[in-house]
């Protein structure tokens, strides 16, 4: 039986990677299932874009235009499809979508941001980020694993461990580092999933999956691991490979994925 390829990348802006070299990369690497992340389309542009080799393509997008959105693109029919998680202040800004399988479910996520400091120096997102978001995103992925096994994968915007970022010390209180973004991260994985990068390659050090525009820090490899492909732990052992592509440029965020056999 064939492997199944799945790759999760936030293009933070489709038509502007579509200026540059997505469908180069598509024509490369050739995903079975691609899942996307900040599309930064709207709803009344979806019908604009055609991809000849995935026939199934589906957009969840932010009712603010040009913020967020997600989309899979799939060369096979899922049997159901869902956008959002179900509670209408989180679905608003277009951050998950859920394609079922007959073995198991793929969602892709764009996780909220904690954005930058308020008047307090504290992430002004941070508690909608831990007390809200990272809660119901945990119930609804446990409510669909109740059925079959989850995958699930995106921009999860939190370094879990030190290891995952270049500058773990100056970040300590920085968005996507906080004690509380990383410890909601901990809860997916006490509730059984497993980050598949983490498992396959537990002592990877300088692998990155996003970089800052500034100060050349991508040159420099100056980086964040924000990006995952997480999956039921029952699913580990068909999981062939595990995998940050941090060759392919057009956004500052680098395609990551996994191989498993189904």
């Amino acid at each position: 039986m064939p492997s199944i390829k799945l790759h999760s990348w936030n293009v933070n802006g489709l038509r502007a990677v579509l200026k540059k070299n997505f469908n180069d990369y598509l024509e490369a690497e050739r995903p079975d299932i691609l899942c996307l992340q900040e599309t930064k389309i709207s709803a009344d542009l979806v019908g604009d874009f055609q991809f000849a080799d995935y026939p199934y393509a589906y957009w969840n997008c932010a009712i603010k235009k040009g913020y967020s959105g997600t989309a899979i693109l799939s060369k096979r029919e899922p049997l159901s499809l869902t956008r959002g998680i179900g509670i209408e202040s989180h679905d608003e800004e277009g951050r998950v979508i859920t394609a079922e399988f007959p073995a198991y479910y793929v969602v892709t996520v764009y996780t909220p941001n904690s954005q930058n400091h308020d008047e307090n120096k504290r992430p002004r997102r941070l508690d909608y980020r831990s007390l809200e978001w990272d809660v119901d995103f945990l119930a609804y992925l446990k409510a669909l694993e109740a059925t079959k096994p989850v995958i699930f994968c995106g921009d999860l915007n939190v370094a879990h461990q030190e290891i995952d970022l270049a500058n773990p010390k100056t970040n300590r209180k920085n968005a996507g580092f906080t004690d509380e973004e990383r410890a909601g991260f901990g809860n997916l994985l006490n509730a059984g999933f497993v980050d598949s990068f983490r498992a396959l390659h537990p002592d990877a050090r300088e692998r990155y999956s996003w970089w800052s525009y500034r100060a050349a820090s991508r040159q420099r490899n100056i980086g964040w691991r924000i990006d995952y492909v997480c999956l039921s732990k029952r699913l580990l052992p068909t999981v062939e490979n595990a995998f940050i592509l941090d060759h392919i440029q057009g956004s500052d965020h680098c395609p990551v994925g996994i191989e498993f056999k189904e």
